[in-house]
């Protein structure tokens, strides 16, 4: 085939893909987006939500909207790429089931994914499995909470916010319990599971809009870019940087909680600490799990050695992997530090990698007798991520 034949070819299909691309659009304005859950998130309280294969759905927070949409330059490639806003809505389909649905908050449907409608054909969601759970499961609420659990006196004492984070750290203890039970005791071959905080996450976002549901009738999420589309089994850690974690607006009383809370962990100490991870243990065929209450309990020492297991895949340390994301880190700190109109509080820091290339070579040399030395490109992320204390001046 000659150049010309295939330039006109390649012309004709990619006319094709924008016309299709439109008309999916168009139902996705029309009739919405069901939005699903992101299985890989591993730290924060908002519920991270899954639009498509490449985007991924949050609340939107003013200040961190705001940033997004003022992000100096130098910045982008450091940070998920910023995809609009959506108007959620919290529905129920022909069967009952509780679904988010995204519409397009503007008619602009540039930003979308390609996504098709509910239908009665389309398979069940995670988020069917997650609402029949809400009736059984133990909600971070204290008004929901049984009649063993109601504080005594000398709990009165304590402040809402301290009351909340007792409620919330003794239902994750019972998960995380439950979770290692079921596998230990399970005779069937290792499968990867879906981390259990990312399940936390949606259960308290779907009970909250749920009770909300009559007082509003829809919610502003903002898009950006999923940085673990590409991976097939995405091995996450998820920092908190720096030494102080609020805002220069926020009250006493959460001023009071964010330094005690840093000076009871590493982030008092060395100015980071560990809010989620998760990574692909090759010898388990498993994924190893730690939450924020793991991380704060950790000394430098433990810091270190959670590190070393982020970057180990249960047979060695991935060497391979520390340069590129050693780089990565200097070119970020390059990068901010030309950001002279910029304060960050409470940001993260996310370091992605893929445990499936391992996963792979391991399998091959088993079977090849090939050397675990050898291995397939890397394709590392390192990436930043605001939250609201942040603060920005603008000059001018």
């Amino acid at each position: 085939m000659s150049p010309a034949v295939e330039a006109q070819a390649r012309d004709a299909i990619e006319a094709q893909k924008k016309e299709m691309q439109m008309e999916q659009q168009q139902i996705c304005v029309e009739k919405g987006v069901m939005l699903e859950p992101f299985v890989h998130q591993v730290g924060g309280h908002s519920c991270v939500l899954r639009f498509g294969e490449q985007t991924l759905c949050k609340p939107l927070i003013p200040r961190e909207h705001q940033f997004y949409k003022s992000l100096p330059s130098a910045m982008r490639r450091f940070t998920p790429q910023y995809r609009g806003v959506v108007s959620v809505s919290f529905e129920e389909d022909q069967e009952g089931n509780l679904c988010l649905i995204a519409y397009p908050l503007h008619s602009d449907p540039a930003d979308l994914e390609n996504k098709g409608p509910i239908t009665d054909d389309e398979p069940k969601t995670e988020y069917d499995k997650l609402s029949k759970m809400m009736t059984s499961t133990l909600l971070v609420d204290s008004e929901n909470y049984i009649d063993d659990h109601r504080p005594s006196c000398k709990d009165n004492e304590k402040s809402v916010q301290e009351r909340a984070e007792e409620v919330e750290r003794e239902w994750l203890q019972q998960e995380v319990l439950q979770y290692q039970l079921e596998r230990s005791h399970s005779d069937a071959a290792p499968q990867l599971e879906h981390n259990p905080w990312s399940l936390k996450c949606h259960q308290q976002n779907l009970q909250r809009m749920k009770e909300n549901a009559k007082k509003h009738d829809q919610y502003k999420f903002i898009l950006l870019e999923n940085l673990t589309w590409k991976h097939t089994v995405p091995c996450v850690l998820d920092l908190k940087m720096g030494t102080r974690q609020h805002g220069d607006d926020a009250s006493e009383e959460k001023k009071a909680l964010h330094m005690r809370k840093c000076q009871q962990s590493t982030s008092a100490s060395i100015g980071v600490r560990l809010c989620g991870m998760q990574v692909y243990q090759s010898d388990t065929g498993q994924l190893m799990f730690m939450n924020k209450y793991h991380g704060r309990k950790l000394t430098p020492a433990g810091f270190k050695e959670a590190l070393f297991q982020f970057f180990h895949s249960g047979l060695r340390l991935r060497r391979e992997l520390l340069s590129p994301v050693l780089q990565k880190l200097c070119d970020m700190k390059c990068a901010l530090e030309d950001c002279e109109s910029y304060r960050f509080f409470s940001s993260s820091l996310l370091i992605i990698y893929d445990g499936a290339a391992h996963r792979m070579q391991v399998h091959r040399g088993s079977k090849h007798g090939l050397s675990e030395e050898e291995e397939e490109d890397e394709e590392e992320h390192v990436q930043m991520r605001p939250f609201a204390p942040t603060t920005m001046w603008m000059s001018g």
